[in-house]
């Protein structure tokens, strides 16, 4: 994993463009520690940059930009191919020669010989730009799953890129605040695909390419995404057998690596298989790593003792105090290249990963999502109940006096999105046009008429929320914060429930069978034979933080001269104890972020 940027303008000079990719690189230093590269082709104003976190093949020969064939092809990678030694011997096979032992040359080889069909061939988390000399094309190209990010602006007939927004604000072009990113931030708790803090500069879609032509100064954007299949799984044993076999062999390769690697130990049961998985892979000398607090309720250390006690390896155990937020708080906030209602967790994680001397780390985001581990796959029958109420009244719904219960209102939008925001929503359309001082009705517009994709309208039930819960909060919050939040540290977070196999695995099986009565009923059938009893049949807590209590003693966060009008009053709510903190610490991020 690393940090990519690049920009293809004609109409600047080659001193310039050296001089903004340079800055956008230095920008991003944190998540590239190991050393830096660049490529240029002046006479078509291109310009690539790089930043290594080196984990495959760690010698020179792994630098990038890389070429190859005889410099035809060149390439700016960010991310892992965990099925690279596969293609490497298929491709060898067919006649390709090979210098270095990295999955980048794997990739310009797969290009060189299947061109835009290589794309579908790789597994993994990947981000990356390949110049194609002899077409005179450019693609940038993203994972499916969207693990791993890459923005884009294309004005003014150039093409800027980068692994992270603050690299945009470190060139010579003047990018405008995008005047709607406190709404969108207000109302999901993130800032969702494809928008940003920046106006025109993009998000692109997962799973999909955008293709450069060099002499027209056009792009075009396609989708290399397989199409939904009809399920072919009925059977509830063969069911748990797939997703078995599928996440022991994704486990497997997400475990390819020359550097140092281990796995994040939450005591739940995503982290617990995945740990249990990794050991039996590796067989020993596994390292592990936990965290946990003071405040007992928060501690799941028991259950992590079960699991670390089963494995061949050093588990280390840290304990995270109110202290350490409150001494780390600003770089947190610095951490965070677009703002989020969450992401502490992450960053306190991989600080620890790195303190422990590892590179790279396994982690179960994915599971809750595909496999229906969260409140909102019970809640889809009453949406399915509720959406049959004449619309008037979802809307008079917004002024019922109960923050939760006003969130019915977002069901009279016409768009599968009310849906989402129904389940996952952070603030009302009226607290937003209250906090931001705007007009309710622009509010309402903008989050009725927000981008989703099509897909969607053929999906119903837990598979519908599957969706929303994958596409929309997964890839928006979680793998976005896990990724700035890591690679602040120079810290890898490899995430196997997302393996493309895997997630073709879940979507295969019959809704009834893939969402049972139990939450994640499947995927714990599938590992009974692995993990106590113990681990699986108790509440679910999920990973979080005792931050409603350490928040209230942050003075950046409950510090009334940050904040003015309707905002103020919250943040009065919040040291009340009437309000969650996620709101409070949203709301510091809009206050910080008027102050700059």
């Amino acid at each position: 994993m690393c940090r990519i940027a690049g920009i293809i303008d004609k109409n600047q000079n080659p001193e310039q463009l050296l001089k903004d990719v340079t800055a956008m690189c230095d920008s991003m230093k944190h998540g590239g520690p190991d050393g830096e590269g660049f490529y240029s082709e002046s006479a078509l104003g291109l310009q690539f940059g790089h930043r290594r976190l080196a984990l495959i093949d760690l010698s020179p020969s792994g630098k990038q930009p890389m070429s190859y064939h005889d410099k035809n092809l060149t390439i700016t990678f960010n991310g892992e191919i965990y099925n690279y030694l596969e293609l490497k011997e298929e491709l060898s096979a067919k006649g390709l020669i090979f210098t270095t032992q990295s999955d980048t040359e794997v990739i310009l080889a797969a290009y060189r010989f299947w061109g835009e069909e290589c794309f579908t061939k790789f597994t993994g988390m990947f981000a990356f730009a390949i110049f194609d000399q002899a077409k005179q094309v450019t693609f940038l190209v993203r994972d499916q799953m969207g693990i791993k990010p890459l923005y884009y602006n294309t004005n003014n007939n150039r093409l800027v890129f980068g692994s992270e927004i603050k690299s945009f604000k470190a060139t010579s072009y003047q990018y405008q605040e995008n005047r709607d990113w406190k709404i969108y931030f207000l109302a999901f708790g993130h800032i969702p695909h494809p928008f940003t803090t920046l106006q025109d500069v993009y998000s692109l879609h997962p799973g999909h390419f955008l293709k450069w032509d060099h002499q027209e100064s056009k792009f075009a954007i396609f989708s290399f995404k397989e199409e939904l299949k009809p399920k072919t799984v009925f059977d509830q044993q063969e069911g748990s057998d797939l997703i078995a076999a599928k996440l022991k062999q994704a486990v497997k390769q997400h475990l390819i690596t020359d550097a140092s690697i281990g796995v994040f130990l939450s005591g739940g049961i995503d982290s617990s298989i995945i740990t249990l998985l990794a050991n039996k892979s590796i067989g020993k000398n596994l390292k592990s790593l936990s965290i946990n607090f003071q405040e007992k309720t928060y501690s799941e250390e028991r259950f992590q003792k079960i699991i670390a006690d089963r494995i061949n390896g050093i588990h280390h155990n840290y304990l995270v105090k109110e202290s350490d937020l409150t001494a780390n708080f600003d770089q947190i906030i610095d951490a965070m290249d677009q703002p989020t209602n969450d992401g502490i967790n992450s960053w306190f994680v991989t600080q620890y990963a790195k303190a422990d001397g590892l590179k790279a780390v396994l982690s179960g985001i994915g599971a809750d999502e595909l496999l229906g581990g969260y409140p909102s796959f019970k809640r889809i029958k009453l949406i399915k109940k509720l959406k049959h109420t004449p619309r008037f009244l979802l809307k008079l719904s917004a002024y019922i006096p109960h923050d939760k219960l006003k969130r019915i209102s977002y069901l009279s939008y016409k768009n599968p999105v009310g849906e989402y925001l129904f389940l996952r929503g952070f603030f009302t359309p009226d607290a937003i046009s209250k906090i931001l001082s705007i007009d309710k009705k622009h509010v309402d517009h903008l989050l009725e008429n927000f981008p989703i994709e099509k897909l969607i309208d053929t999906l119903e039930g837990e598979e519908r929320v599957a969706w929303m819960e994958t596409n929309l909060f997964m890839q928006n919050q979680l793998l976005k914060d896990t990724d700035f939040m890591s690679m602040s540290h120079g810290v890898e977070v490899r995430v196997p429930f997302l393996d493309q196999n895997f997630v073709a695995a879940t979507q295969s099986i019959a809704n009834q069978k893939r969402f049972p009565t139990r939450p994640k009923g499947l995927l714990i059938d599938a590992f009974k034979n692995i993990i106590p009893e113990s681990i699986w049949n108790r509440a679910k807590m999920g990973f979080t933080f005792p931050l409603q209590q350490w928040l209230l003693k942050n003075e950046k966060i409950i510090n009334e001269k940050h904040y003015d009008g309707y905002a103020l009053q919250l943040i009065k709510k919040f040291k009340a104890g009437k309000l969650h903190w996620s709101k409070a610490f949203a709301l510091y991020q809009i206050a910080n972020s008027n102050n700059n």
